[in-house]
């Protein structure tokens, strides 16, 4: 099944140029794959999300503040808190302090291509919330890469984050290709999915995930409702988020 998702999301990407042209303003869209924070702008991200995960309920209540230090770097906090409605694992996730330095800019060069550099660390959080859930601190770092299109954005993101324990050390790579549509000034859509692969399964399972959204745009806020489904356990959850660029 994720092999014919794979080939669909290939498939929307030799496609991608022949999207019709418009005028949006990339600036705002900041659900955008490769959106990058202006210099002195903040974005707000709300979240709420539900669940079934390991014969578990999830309710998640997530907020996320970033702030732009120039046009090439931003820096931002996130955590949420969960609630269980069938066991006990309630608490606050990991707190994730990061950075997005850009690289490369469209102009930069002839196949106007964006590539932007992720690092940061988690630190925190309650046990059976954090990932994996006996890492106190976990650090990551990645490439993000794509291009922008007037009405497609077609980007993919590699990170990896690291364990540093004694007994239970580990790192595991993420590799998420996501396809956004533009589809007039109001609305948006995005495909996408990610891979997981870790060096311990016994500790952490490899994923699969496919992750689907729907965009409504007014103004500087946006409305995002998605859904989101793992292969390899069948698990999947519904949620929305508000982001709000001042």
């Amino acid at each position: 099944m994720i092999k014919k998702f794979a080939g669909l999301f290939f498939s929307l990407a030799m496609l991608s140029p022949m999207v019709a042209h418009a005028d949006f303003d990339l600036s705002t869209d900041t659900a955008d794959p490769l959106f990058l924070l202006q210099d002195n702008s903040v974005l707000s991200e709300t979240a709420v999300s539900y669940g079934h995960e390991h014969e578990h309920d999830i309710l998640r209540f997530g907020q996320a503040f970033s702030y732009g230090l120039n046009d090439r770097l931003s820096i931002g906090a996130h955590t949420y808190y969960q609630f269980d409605f069938t066991g006990s694992w309630d608490g606050f996730a990991s707190v994730d302090l990061g950075g997005v330095y850009r690289m490369g800019r469209g102009e930069d060069n002839d196949a106007q291509l964006i590539s932007d550099l992720i690092l940061g660390f988690k630190f925190g959080g309650s046990p059976h919330v954090r990932t994996p859930e006996y890492a106190d601190s976990t650090y990551y770092a990645g490439l993000r890469f794509g291009r922008q299109f007037a009405g497609v954005t077609l980007a993919a993101t590699i990170k990896s984050t690291w364990v540093f324990d004694d007994k239970r050390g580990l790192s595991y790579i993420d590799f998420i290709p996501e396809s956004y549509f533009r589809l007039d000034p109001n609305w948006r859509s995005g495909l996408g999915l990610t891979f997981r692969k870790s060096t311990n399964p016994e500790l952490l399972n490899n994923q699969e995930w496919l992750n689907l959204k729907l965009v409504c745009q007014f103004g500087r806020t946006q409305y995002i409702g998605h859904f989101d489904y793992e292969f390899e356990s069948d698990e999947a959850q519904i949620g929305a988020k508000v982001n709000i660029l001042f």
